[in-house]
């Protein structure tokens, strides 16, 4: 008899930080708190797909000026996301094996995801609910017993939307500075911890007759 490693739940909190027309980069002064939740079908012990949950706040600010047009505009934004992702997970090691001596892995992972905004001054999802994003990135896998396993995960989202901190194209003529870069859109990423649990599956020993 065989036993299935096939579903799997996990939860766990983590951080936001945003980059757009305000700010540049990872800052960690800037880390805004999340929590997240989610399914994990094990495909086998390398592929897995995950239907996750997230949300928080993310902001940003012009405290520390990226340029001459920032000292003047001097914007700052804090606002709640929540996002649905399918997510591909790619394991580098068979580390659920029982023949592998390692119980940890790196893995890779990269999807697809809808996220919406809201509160804040002003609501900026105007008439579009739902963005979508790219999200991939990487992490750790640590086993600590057959069910239960700790994952540290950085993501990174590419977003086809520039109106997260509410700055995009504006009237440059207008030398108020209430503006951004609409070619460059904004981004933003998420760290998280998290613990989950592996579900064994019992097949009945009357399947094998």
């Amino acid at each position: 008899m065989s036993y299935s490693q096939r579903n799997e739940f996990g939860i766990g909190v983590g951080g936001f930080n945003y980059a757009g027309d305000l700010m540049r980069g990872y800052h960690f002064d800037n880390v805004k708190p999340g929590i997240l939740g989610y399914y994990k079908l094990n495909l086998d012990n390398i592929f897995s797909v995950r239907a996750s949950l997230t949300g928080g706040l993310i902001g940003g600010s012009d405290e520390n000026p990226i340029d001459p047009f920032a000292s003047n505009r001097r914007a700052s934004f804090q606002t709640t996301l929540v996002e649905v992702a399918g997510i591909l997970e790619y394991n580098f090691l068979n580390y659920k094996a029982n023949h592998v001596g390692v119980r940890w892995s790196p893995y890779f992972m990269a999807g697809i995801s809808g996220f919406t905004i809201f509160g804040g001054e002003p609501d900026r999802r105007g008439n579009r609910v739902v963005e979508l994003a790219i999200p991939f990135g990487g992490g750790f896998k640590y086993q600590i017993s057959p069910n239960i396993t700790f994952n540290l995960e950085i993501g990174i989202r590419k977003l086809f939307f520039d109106q997260l901190d509410g700055y995009s194209d504006g009237d440059i003529t207008n030398k108020n500075y209430q503006y951004g870069n609409k070619y460059d859109q904004d981004w933003y990423n998420f760290v998280g911890l998290s613990v989950s649990y592996l579900i064994w599956d019992i097949p009945c020993p009357y399947d094998f007759y």
